[in-house]
């Protein structure tokens, strides 16, 4: 195994070499190449011009031959090569002088102090979303296995099948033009992860006296209570009925709270809402039920509470920066949880009627034991290869969501640097990148030995 890790860290040299020589071939053969002359503006004066080429020229070498340009920048990223003067001058071969990513050619700074700022945005985002895409997508994709062909199964495969065909990029818009703009529900910010008038808040939401903390508290647990009893009624037919009615008075609300009068709202929103909650009500699956109407109880006793709630409240930063990521995490988890809950789903029925989980039954396991310890852990196999390419995504970002949402993080930064033509950021970007990629590979294939034995590298 160790022989295995030290040919697959050695490997991943040339691999890096071999992705940073392709992009920036790219950019170097495309219209206009990687010169001086695309970072000027062409309504400048002549000698103003001339001024800004050649300081560029002088800063970034981009007179130098395109060999040359990124066998330079090859030294820089190097933590072992030639050192450099202040005028550019290499005065000699140093194995301890460091890395340095180089200056931004549109930001004018350091490429580590701009990803220094951005990395914990798209991290803050990422690790939000996460955890909740494979909550869910283990829940349901475990259930409609065990459950094959019954009602959970179907509905849920068609609501999965729906979400994973709906395009990121149109998911988005229609989050921001239902629930952000004024037309509709202007319930969330439209863009960015914080407000500027947060960064003078306190850190923690303030009421204006300790009874309005009371009624928010009191109106959650009533709400939470009264929703978990109704969900663990026997009688299916009643319960499904009384949720159903609840759906229809939030659909009304709904309705009501739309920024003008619309007869498609009033006509469509209590029949979706009653349409909704039956359905979580009639559900025979316990867990699934009880989380369904229970957060659904909790929303709506804090909706109601805070109508009976004075002036004075301050939302904090906290809540300001949680009431700015609801949009852009449920656009990055709906689709994406969609698909690896089919996924889980597959891999299941694969090995569910494998050979060794019908002689673990047959030996008097529990259907639970058959289902965690060996059906569970032998279809674990796609996951791993899915969570191998997680590791670049943390920082890599999402480059739909990031713009739809103008959130300041790594995806919308690769838009803003192809876009310049910046040489530094974009070779910057694409080493990282690469790198750990080629980490969550080799994190993977470690991962494939703990779950399956027969996986072995020696």
């Amino acid at each position: 195994m160790l022989t295995y890790l030290l040919r697959r860290l050695l490997l991943m040299i040339p691999t890096l070499l071999g992705i940073t020589i392709v992009v920036f071939s790219v950019m170097a053969l495309s219209p206009g190449g990687i010169s001086a002359q695309s970072l000027t503006d062409g309504n400048m004066k002549p000698e103003e011009r001339k001024a800004l080429l050649d300081y560029y020229n002088k800063r970034y070498g981009l007179d130098q031959p395109a060999p040359v340009q990124y066998l330079r920048w090859l030294n820089n990223v190097s933590p072992i090569g030639f050192q450099q003067d202040e005028n550019g001058k290499y005065t000699g071969f140093s194995l301890t002088k460091g890395m340095d990513l180089g200056d931004s050619f549109h930001y004018g700074r350091p490429v580590s102090e701009i990803l220094g700022e951005r990395i914990p945005i798209t991290l803050l985002l990422n690790i939000i979303t996460i955890p909740i895409i494979y909550i869910v997508a283990i829940a349901i994709g475990v259930k409609s296995a065990t459950e094959r062909g019954s009602g959970f199964d179907v509905s849920s495969s068609m609501v999965m099948l729906a979400l994973w065909s709906i395009p990121t990029m149109l998911l988005g818009v229609l989050l921001l033009g239902f629930f952000s703009s004024i037309q509709h529900w202007q319930w969330f910010p439209t863009a960015g992860i914080g407000s500027r008038a947060a960064q003078d808040m306190p850190f923690m939401p303030h009421w204006g006296s300790l009874w309005d903390l009371g009624k928010l508290f009191l109106g959650m647990l009533f709400g939470t209570s009264l929703f978990v009893w109704l969900s663990r009624w026997q009688e299916r037919k009643l319960r499904a009925f009384l949720a159903g009615v609840f759906g229809l008075v939030a659909g009304v609300w709904m309705a009501q709270a739309h920024a003008s009068f619309s007869l498609f709202a009033w006509m469509v929103l209590p029949v979706l809402g009653a349409v909704i909650l039956a359905g979580i009500g009639w559900m025979d699956y316990k867990p699934f039920r009880v989380i369904g109407l229970g957060v659904f109880g909790a929303s709506l006793g804090i909706l109601f509470a805070f109508q009976f709630i004075h002036e004075g409240f301050v939302r904090g930063f906290l809540f300001d920066r949680v009431w700015h990521l609801v949009l852009p995490v449920l656009c990055l988890s709906l689709g994406a949880s969609a698909a690896l809950a089919k996924i889980i789903r597959s891999s299941l029925l694969e090995n569910l009627n494998a050979d060794y989980a019908r002689t673990a039954r047959a030996k008097g396991l529990d259907e639970s034991t058959v289902l965690w310890k060996h059906v569970f852990r032998n279809s674990l196999l796609p996951l791993i290869t899915i969570i191998a390419g997680l590791l670049p995504s943390l920082l890599a970002g999402s480059l739909i969501v990031e713009n739809i949402f103008s959130i300041n993080g790594m995806g919308q930064l690769a838009i803003e640097a192809v876009k310049s033509r910046d040489r530094e950021l974009v070779l910057s970007i694409t080493w990282i990148s690469g790198f750990l990629t080629l980490i969550g590979y080799l994190i993977a294939d470690f991962l494939y030995t703990l779950v399956d034995p027969r996986v072995t590298y020696d």
